[in-house]
């Protein structure tokens, strides 16, 4: 008798938006400290930024095609929001693999790509929210059939925190599924971004004069970093005090307290639904975030706190209990799952790598570096230990930005606070970062990449 071959594995995909990427001691994070537990967690996982203020939507979009930054949304014109923002009309996305491999797809939560790569991609949808940021207490969820004329339904607004409308109709979808097909199971919570309107409850559990401020506090960031102009820097007055800092963190951290919560019971829904062996769990967030760190608020920067993000994956074909310190990208997750999904054909146009060889030792080899990019202004490189961040300044937006360069040891300075770029026995670190970022831009298409070239190469000191 011929064994029957093995059914492909379920995918839940949890994402979360501006959940920086550090474990930080001052958040209670139970349900995904366990999940990490009984999984792999990348250390070396970054966003790479994006050419509107909008980075969530970029790195969305890098995660559902494939592609790194400037190939991932219709164009890279800054200024066109929707072109920075949505998915090409005839690039392949990673719900369509599955679905074409036999998965149930599904979609909850935040789409922030254009309405139509979401139809094209998900079979169905529930508590789905079109749009990038909202009251977290008046969602306006739609359900989504892709068998319809009109897909997406008019929105409902539901009194009901978006992180409890996001993990309910999770949970639903996971106790009433019974099909014999596998599902993907993608779950976009808004939750921790601004608003940080966390329910009173959890609200209580942070009070703002015991929160520790970052080692890279600064009321102000000591020169314009051609973001300035950005929402999110201007929540507050400037300067950002050491009071309004421990008050925006106190919010966060209870957003992220309610969000694990959620999580939770999720993960929950999961396990009793009898699918959890089956399921290979992932959890990521788009990007992080500064609140306060360097005297930024927002994610529209350079620095770590901004671009490194959590990465966790749970199940079959995943080691429990490893950490892995290799650099990767939002990128690397579809042909990650492809492979975990029993070796999907992955389409011509991905460009990210998969990170399956890392988790079952076929294979040490990394990416040697990362980069990253914020509309015209900023551009960076990085590899295990060092940093490189170019700035430029452009005629647009009345000037914004400077023209110089911060070079970081990342090994004796992971917050970012000592520039070297002016030291001369780190000039070879400094030139050989500067020669992989030109070289970088001018491979993947940067548009801007003549514009950094002739940009004035000083450091700030």
């Amino acid at each position: 008798m011929s064994e029957q071959p093995r059914r492909r594995p379920n995918i839940l995909f949890l994402i979360a938006d501006d959940h920086r990427g550090f474990h930080d001691p001052q958040v209670a994070t139970p349900h995904l400290d366990a999940l990490a537990g009984r999984g792999t967690r990348f250390l070396g996982a970054r966003c790479q930024g994006g050419m509107n203020g909008a980075i969530c939507a970029p790195s969305r979009a890098q995660i559902m095609t494939g592609n790194e930054l400037f190939g991932a949304t219709r164009n890279n014109v800054v200024g066109d929001w929707p072109g920075t923002s949505e998915i090409a009309e005839d690039a392949p996305i990673l719900p369509e693999a599955l679905a074409a491999a036999g998965y149930r797809t599904h979609l909850v939560g935040k789409w922030h790509n254009g309405a139509a790569s979401a139809a094209r991609g998900f079979a169905t949808g529930e508590a789905v929210f079109l749009g990038g940021m909202s009251d977290h207490w008046a969602v306006p969820a739609r359900t989504l059939d892709a068998g319809r004329a009109e897909p997406f339904s008019e929105p409902e607004i539901r009194e009901q925190h978006s992180t409890d409308l996001f993990a309910e109709a999770g949970e639903r979808f996971l106790r009433g599924y019974d099909a014999e097909d596998p599902f993907f199971l993608y779950m976009a919570f808004t939750a921790p971004h601004d608003p940080r309107t966390a329910p009173p409850e959890w609200a209580a559990r942070y009070n703002p004069d015991d929160i520790e401020l970052p080692p890279s506090f600064m009321a102000e960031h000591p020169f314009d970093n051609g973001g300035m102009h950005e929402r999110d820097e201007h929540i507050t007055p400037f300067p950002h005090g050491a009071g309004t800092v421990r008050r925006h963190l106190a919010d966060y951290y209870a957003m992220i307290g309610h969000l694990d919560d959620g999580i939770g019971r999720v993960l929950r829904a999961l396990e009793e639904s009898g699918h959890a062996e089956d399921t290979v769990v992932v959890y990521t967030a788009d990007h992080g975030l500064a609140l306060g760190a360097h005297g930024l608020l927002g994610k529209q920067n350079s620095y770590e706190h901004s671009l490194r993000v959590p990465l966790v994956m749970a199940g079959p074909g995943v080691p429990a209990g490893r950490e892995v310190d290799a650099l990767s990208l939002h990128a690397d997750l579809f042909p990650t799952l492809a492979e975990l999904a029993g070796g999907l054909p992955v389409p011509g146009t991905v460009t990210g790598r998969s990170l399956a060889p890392l988790l079952d030792g076929r294979s040490e080899e990394a990416r040697g570096y990362v980069h990253s990019a914020y509309i015209d202004v900023q551009r960076s490189v990085r590899d295990e230990r060092w940093k490189l961040i170019r700035y430029r300044r452009t005629e647009a937006r009345g000037g914004a930005g400077t023209d110089l360069v911060q070079l970081f040891d990342l090994a004796a300075d992971p917050w970012e606070t000592r520039d070297l770029s002016a030291d001369p026995a780190h000039a070879a670190e400094r030139d050989r970062l500067a020669a992989e970022l030109a070289r970088w831009q001018h491979a993947i298409g940067d548009p801007h990449a003549e514009d950094f070239a002739e940009a004035a190469f000083t450091g700030t000191d």
